[in-house]
């Protein structure tokens, strides 16, 4: 995304305009896809395997410590003989690795090892190192010689042989000198197949990760300092290909950003137990990631809710920052990452002012452009509907994609059609191309006026939003507006609906003249919304919580036609208590 304008250093803020276009990131070429394809077959030809035959490593040369404390809950679980993750149950004496009928999400989470940092955190390591080294185990007899691209796949690669370093001591504790061998040479070979493989990752962070277990690698096991810098040069590749220059990934959703934040600090571990520091370019990245994720948070400490992303529990989001080792400001205006924060008093708000990610790759997300989240201390009080993000593993795929839609964020909506398309595969299609932000502090608040080109090739208007949120946080006043532009002209009155999603512990309550309501958040709070240019109406709605469920709650609807020459509708809320 190219961005216009000067910066104001002092502040971060812009004072004029800017201009966000869409990055000109393409899908893979036919031939880049032939290559791909063709890379993953060699995998199971006799040739890669001879790539992966090498010396055998008699040890590691450091334990990295885990930076992230596991779910003690799931770990109980496995002690108990359950693997649980996100809402999904499978026995332990089920475990099959060679036929595994599970859910995808939990498929990753059993190849991916994750259940090591959850069982590691429910007990000790004596009481644990039998479960950890009888599964571990069982994984390398259908899998450990067998490469195939479900198992194999470079980031899960990657993931793996992180989770096998960090807790080596609990699946290295056995005696036996021929398991103890082929956990060793079983990261080995999954490091030589790395080597080859990195770069085929898909881009973005699935890239970074793969990368990321290059280097893990190049550390950790002997003879690495080649791999090591190999590692280096190619993570330093795929973070400048997955993130803006603000930090934020370019898929836009704070789910894989807090991934980010998490994988790096895994990282940066692995350096320290061998006393290196982490080289400068990748220590920044972390801390610019760090920066724009806390621009997402909310007053209750979670994640806003972005591009499928559901709230993530304010703990995930604590101990992701506190591993980095990261002491930063939020960034309050990044660029291409889009997410525009406001904290005036205790109320913070959050807009979405940069176009949806189109990046090839990027499937799952939404049309959101313009949509605001707000919350009142703790408590939060106008959201967007989410997604399950990396919730639920049954969550409904056609809910799912139903939450992709411009009516499930608090935006405004035109003859009920998404500001940027949402196709069924996945994917995104026209719509929002460009959008332009003026911010300005003055000293009665914060002010910011964006507009997207969304509706104007099929529509033919464009929609611009002013917001400005008083000083002490006790008032937020807004206006939508629509502007004829283009070549299309119509002369039938278009629909619109201006709608404000609330959380489910806010309760409504329509005042007698129609343009008014009053919300009362469950902990006391009162805040009053009144609109002028439209008529409000109360509808139902759901919110997905930070389990990745759907809950059921309410929105506020402003219902108002559009004339040939253009609308506006102007609207407040304001604390009452």
């Amino acid at each position: 995304m190219n961005v216009a304008g000067p910066i104001d250093p002092a502040e971060g803020i812009l004072p004029g305009r800017r201009l966000i276009r869409v990055d000109s990131d393409k899908a893979l070429s036919l031939a880049e896809r032939l290559a791909n394809h063709f890379h993953r077959l060699a995998w199971r030809t006799p040739l890669h395997a001879l790539r992966l035959r090498g010396r055998y490593p008699l040890k590691l040369l450091g334990v990295p410590s885990d930076p992230l404390p596991g779910d003690q809950e799931a770990g109980a679980a496995i002690l108990e003989g359950c693997i649980e993750h996100r809402g999904e149950l499978l026995k332990l004496e089920d475990l099959d690795f060679a036929n595994l009928a599970v859910s995808a999400t939990l498929e990753r989470h059993l190849h991916g090892f994750g259940w090591l940092r959850d069982l590691a955190s429910a007990t000790t390591r004596a009481n644990a190192a039998p479960i950890a080294e009888k599964i571990t185990g069982h994984w390398l007899a259908v899998h450990g010689g067998n490469v195939t691209q479900s198992v194999w796949r470079p980031e899960l690669c990657a993931r793996r042989i992180m989770a096998w370093a960090a807790h080596a001591p609990m699946i290295l504790s056995s005696n036996d000198l021929v398991y103890r061998s082929a956990v060793l040479n079983g990261l080995a070979r999954q490091a030589r197949h790395l080597d080859r493989s990195a770069d085929k990752a898909p881009r973005g962070l699935g890239r970074v990760i793969a990368w990321s277990g290059v280097i893990a690698a190049g550390l950790l096991v002997p003879g690495g300092d080649v791999r090591r810098g190999v590692g280096e040069a190619g993570l330093m590749r795929a973070l400048n290909e997955a993130t803006s220059p603000d930090g934020g990934l370019t898929d836009r959703s704070p789910f894989s950003q807090v991934e980010l934040v998490e994988l790096l600090a895994q990282l940066r571990e692995v350096y320290f137990v061998r006393r290196l520091e982490m080289p400068a370019p990748i220590a920044d990245a972390l801390l610019a990631a760090v920066r724009v994720l806390l621009g997402v948070v909310m007053g209750d400490s979670g994640l806003s809710s972005w591009q499928g992303c559901g709230p993530i529990r304010a703990k995930r989001i604590e101990t992701a920052i506190q591993a980095s080792g990261v002491r930063t400001r939020p960034l309050r205006q990044p660029e291409a990452w889009g997410y525009q924060s406001f904290t005036n008093g205790q109320t913070r708000m959050v807009l979405d002012a940069a176009p949806p990610p189109v990046a090839s790759g990027v499937l799952g997300r939404c049309a959101s452009t313009l949509a605001f989240e707000l919350s009142d201390g703790p408590h939060r009080l106008i959201v967007n509907c989410g997604g399950p993000g990396g919730g639920a593993a049954d969550f409904p795929p056609d809910l799912a994609d139903a939450l992709r839609s411009t009516a499930a964020h608090s935006t405004l909506i035109l003859a009920d059609t998404n500001s940027t398309a949402t196709y069924a595969d996945g994917s995104l299609g026209r719509g929002v191309n460009e959008v332009s932000v003026d911010r300005q502090e003055f000293e009665g608040g914060s002010r910011i006026e964006a507009s997207h080109d969304g509706y104007v090739r099929r529509l033919g208007f464009v929609h611009s939003r002013l917001l400005v949120l008083a000083r002490d946080g006790r008032e937020l006043t807004g206006e939508d507006v629509l502007l004829p532009q283009g070549r299309r002209r119509r002369s039938q009155h278009l629909p619109l609906a201006l709608r404000f999603h609330l959380a489910p512990e806010v309760e409504v309550s329509p005042t007698a003249d129609g343009l008014a309501a009053l919300l009362r958040i469950g902990g006391g709070a009162l805040w009053q919304f009144r609109c002028r240019g439209g008529e409000l109406t109360i509808e139902e709605s759901l919110w997905v919580d930070e389990t990745g469920w759907p809950r059921m709650t309410q929105q506020l609807v402003v219902i108002a036609e559009v004339p040939a020459g253009g609308t506006s509708i102007s609207w407040s809320l304001r604390r009452a208590g």
